[in-house]
């Protein structure tokens, strides 16, 4: 519940307690007395309505979790240069305009971007029963809370405990992963912007066949 939302509630039970304290300390109940209590409970009570209300309506984001892992970026050095500096220049307004704390672009069997905060060392990305879902049905899934989840072990190329997870299918031959801070955090906005640049990425893509694992591009993300 946000600060307005508890002063609200506050001033709402405060109104409701000194309504009753005053009826109950009045040496007689005349009809005015009555009524004024009357109007002044269902105001107090008003007030704490609002406050749930105001709540629901204006629910207090979930906390960010504190991932572990160094932030760096890993990209497949045998890539052409125009696509390389597109995929270091999405990635980059990925984690920037967004709640995303890593990117991962797996393509044909390869790995060839991860940027954020980075899995631990030797950890590769296997894509599982929802990652081909997403592709089977050309549509994003949106994990909003991992946890909740029981195939979430197919993103251990992920960060250790990453909440949230959008899988954004390249086609049928890759899916981009976005994990974010916090569990429900990305917004339609961030959906919208990822399967934008997925489209324009398979494009690009398509041209591209099997390659090696990525290499370390830089230790900043």
């Amino acid at each position: 519940m946000g600060t307005a939302a508890r002063l609200t509630l506050a001033a709402g039970v405060l109104g409701l307690a000194l309504s009753i304290t005053n009826q109950l300390t009045a040496p007689e109940l005349s009809p005015a007395l009555e009524r004024a209590a009357v109007l002044a409970s269902l105001l107090a009570v008003g007030l704490m309505l609002v406050a749930i209300l105001w709540t629901r309506a204006m629910p207090e984001a979930p906390g960010r979790v504190a991932l572990e892992g160094e932030q760096g970026l890993e990209l497949n050095g045998e890539l052409p240069d125009d696509l390389r500096q597109e995929l270091a220049w999405g990635s980059q307004m990925l984690l920037t305009a967004t709640p995303a704390a890593s990117v991962l672009l797996h393509w044909r069997g390869r790995t060839l971007l991860r940027r954020g905060v980075l899995a631990a060392d030797g950890t590769v990305f296997t894509p599982g029963a929802i990652c081909r879902r997403a592709c089977s049905t050309a549509a994003a899934i949106g994990l909003v809370n991992l946890t909740l989840y029981p195939g979430r072990d197919e993103f251990r190329g992920l960060p250790e405990g990453v909440p949230a997870v959008i899988v954004q299918p390249l086609g049928a031959d890759g899916v981009l992963l976005l994990a974010g801070w916090s569990p429900r955090c990305f917004s339609r906005s961030d959906e919208a912007w990822l399967e934008g640049w997925a489209r324009k990425l398979r494009t690009a893509l398509e041209p591209i066949g099997a390659l090696p694992h990525p290499q370390a591009a830089g230790g900043e993300s």
